[in-house]
């Protein structure tokens, strides 16, 4: 009996639909990011990037527990002396909705050519409408 392995051709990418609202970040990040890779499926592979393609709509209305509203901060450095910016959850939240649950699943991908490719299946909407109808998304419950 021989064991079947997964070719890249041979992966049939599905789409899935998320609704982030009233979710908690980390929790929705996690789920997002294990359709990415493709854990939730039998054949799996590490070195093969088998995941779904995630639509994530309600970007806005995603929670954050705690006392994170006022106390997360989200930095990054222009490259330049002195150059580390930070910005508090609620401000990039008013801003960018969108950037707080790309990262919060762009940190749970691997940190490689393989994480990259598979972050690109990642469509994040801070409303509710997207412009995927024509791949027939399917509603998946988190």
């Amino acid at each position: 009996m021989k064991t079947q392995f997964p070719t890249k051709q041979g992966i049939e990418r599905l789409w899935f639909v998320i609704d982030a609202e009233n979710k908690v970040l980390g929790r929705l990040a996690t789920q997002v990011a294990r359709v990415l890779i493709g854990k939730h499926r039998a054949r799996y592979t590490p070195f093969i990037d088998a995941g779904d393609h995630v639509i994530v709509v309600n970007a806005q209305k995603v929670k954050l527990t705690g006392a994170k509203e006022d106390q997360k901060m989200y930095r990054h450095h222009t490259g330049y002396p002195g150059g580390l910016k930070e910005a508090q959850a609620k401000k990039v939240r008013a801003e960018r909705p969108i950037k707080m649950v790309e990262e919060a699943i762009r940190g749970m991908l691997p940190k490689n050519k393989l994480g990259k490719q598979m972050f690109r299946k990642l469509n994040v909407y801070a409303g509710d409408k997207h412009p995927h109808e024509s791949q027939k998304p399917v509603p998946m419950d988190v």
